[in-house]
């Protein structure tokens, strides 16, 4: 049996991007954060310990994303880092990282990167 923890929906606002205003401006961003691990420990115990802390993927996500970057491609590594890092028992890990509005030449809703293993 797989087990999985989903947070999504993390909204953030951030200023990354390549032109000059989008550090002053900034912008909308929304992660989503899929852990495969076993919880079923905490399921029995009804132990926070033994178990994925939704408090802390979201603290994590806060502190990468204040760290300026140019590209999404550099943020969503930093998270998925961090998260592999700080948080003890995942077995399979899915960031999912969205720009809403990003600041292009034409009418685009929002643009995603991806990193999983």
């Amino acid at each position: 049996m797989t087990q999985h923890i989903n947070i999504e929906g993390i909204n953030i606002y951030a200023y990354h991007g390549c032109m000059e205003e989008e550090a002053v401006i900034g912008g909308n961003y929304i992660i989503d954060v899929y852990i495969q691990t076993d919880f079923s420990e905490a399921a029995k115990t009804d132990e926070l310990l033994k178990t994925i802390d939704y408090c802390t993927v979201y603290e994590v996500c806060k502190k990468e994303m204040a760290l300026r970057s140019k590209l999404i491609e550099q943020v969503i590594e930093r998270v998925f880092n961090s998260l592999r890092s700080e948080l003890k028992g995942i077995d399979h890990l899915h960031v999912k990282l969205t720009k809403l509005r990003p600041p292009i030449n034409g009418d685009v809703d929002r643009v995603s990167v991806e990193m999983k293993d």
